[in-house]
């Protein structure tokens, strides 16, 4: 008999199966449809020995001190600074858009002060924003607009920004400065051995047991469990009853290449030529040694496996009549970004699943097992009386 079923080995439910596991003495079943841990994270050595991502890139990234540390448990960090850059009238530019953005793109030798006043003068103000369009038409102006983001959300949403809601371009800041930084985050860092060595050492218990290219219904009526947690697609789980809910995929050439560096920064993005929307180099962002180099080209796609879900008002209603279903469903626990059609990055997954293992402890007392009693006897008194912790002993979670 297990405690817990979580279906998906990706963050949402390596981070419950590993706090479940470890702190609260739970004996757990993670099952996964594909054939590895990690979910859309997870990286491998490709047939020439570099190191990629399967699912395109995944740059971690946090303000949250708590997920940061907690991740560290489990892996050592390799400092890295995220750089894009962006094709745009025959040059290759910063994005998002900054100081020196505006200066290439129009030879100018402008100022901080300068470019601020610049935006200023070509800004369209509006009463309400409301769409994609609305935030950056608002803040650079038209002709900006139509140069960086128009045609590249376009190719990725098969939507024009007026259709899309505001929190898709909003994501993306403009900068008076020369930060060409793509995050500003407090914490930014890649996993040193790549993100599926951190995952392998998450699920490294002997209260979990992994199952891969399984589907959870082909085993839920015959392993006894007690609870469930489940990261799928929220629509699947309840048999599309109100329609499915709709997403964005994508599809991933990838390229391996017999020279050192291939492009200038990690990322370039193509707004407005071809049919992919950027190109990434892996070597960047993983650090590796190798004469040889590797690439992927992302064509967005209507179907496939789901990746973003899209941002319209009545794809938030018809999820509302999912989240219903799913609150009212006993003993199943949703979380993650599929389960709750939000489009997390992966420090709020964790911290969303942080918080749902807080919330279990809270609605019953945790026992610690005999080993943690034996390896380590204050650890094992102070949960079985103050409830959850995390590694470092706190009891409050992000």
């Amino acid at each position: 008999m297990f405690d817990y079923l979580i279906v998906g080995a990706g963050f949402a439910g390596s981070v419950l199966a590993e706090r479940l596991a470890s702190q609260a003495g739970k004996k757990v079943l993670v099952c996964d449809r594909r054939s590895h841990i990690g979910g859309n994270a997870y990286d491998h050595y490709n047939d020439a020995g570099v190191l990629v991502h399967r699912y395109g890139p995944h740059i971690f990234h946090t303000n949250s001190r708590d997920v940061f540390e907690y991740l560290s448990t489990f892996t050592e960090w390799r400092r890295y600074e995220h750089r894009v850059l962006a094709s745009v009238d025959g040059q290759l530019v910063p994005i998002p858009i900054n100081l020196d953005t505006i200066n290439k793109l129009y030879s100018l030798n402008l100022t901080a002060f300068q470019v601020e006043e610049f935006f200023a003068s070509v800004a369209e103000p509006k009463d309400s924003i409301r769409t994609s369009e609305d935030v950056v038409v608002s803040k650079v102006g038209r002709e900006l607009y139509e140069k960086f983001f128009r045609n590249y959300t376009r190719k990725q949403w098969d939507m024009d920004p007026s259709e899309l809601d505001r929190s898709v371009t909003a994501r993306v800041p403009t900068r008076t400065n020369r930060d060409d930084r793509y995050f500003t985050d407090t914490y930014q860092a890649m996993p040193l051995h790549g993100f599926t060595r951190m995952f392998e050492a998450m699920l490294d218990h002997p209260n979990i047991k992994v199952m891969l290219n399984t589907d959870y219904r082909e085993i839920q009526q015959v392993i006894p469990f007690k609870e469930m947690i489940y990261s799928g697609p929220v629509d699947e789980f309840f048999d599309l009853r109100f329609g499915k809910l709709p997403y964005r995929s994508l599809q991933f050439k990838h390229e391996t290449l017999n020279e050192n560096v291939h492009q200038p920064a990690a990322v370039i993005n193509y707004p407005n030529e071809h049919l992919y929307t950027r190109v990434t180099e892996f070597k960047y962002l993983t650090g590796q040694e190798h004469p040889k180099t590797s690439i992927v080209y992302e064509y967005p796609k209507a179907e496939g496996d789901p990746y973003y879900p899209v941002p319209r008002p009545e794809n938030a209603e018809l999820y509302k009549k999912y989240k219903e279903l799913a609150d009212a469903t006993p003993n199943v626990h949703f979380v993650g970004r599929l389960a709750t059609y939000k489009y997390y990055n992966m420090d709020q997954v964790v911290a969303q699943a942080l918080a749902l293992f807080a919330k279990l402890g809270e609605r019953q007392t945790w026992h610690p097992t005999e080993s943690q009693v034996a390896a380590e006897p204050e650890k094992a008194v102070a949960l079985s009386t103050s409830g959850p912790q995390n590694g470092n002993g706190k009891t409050s979670l992000n």
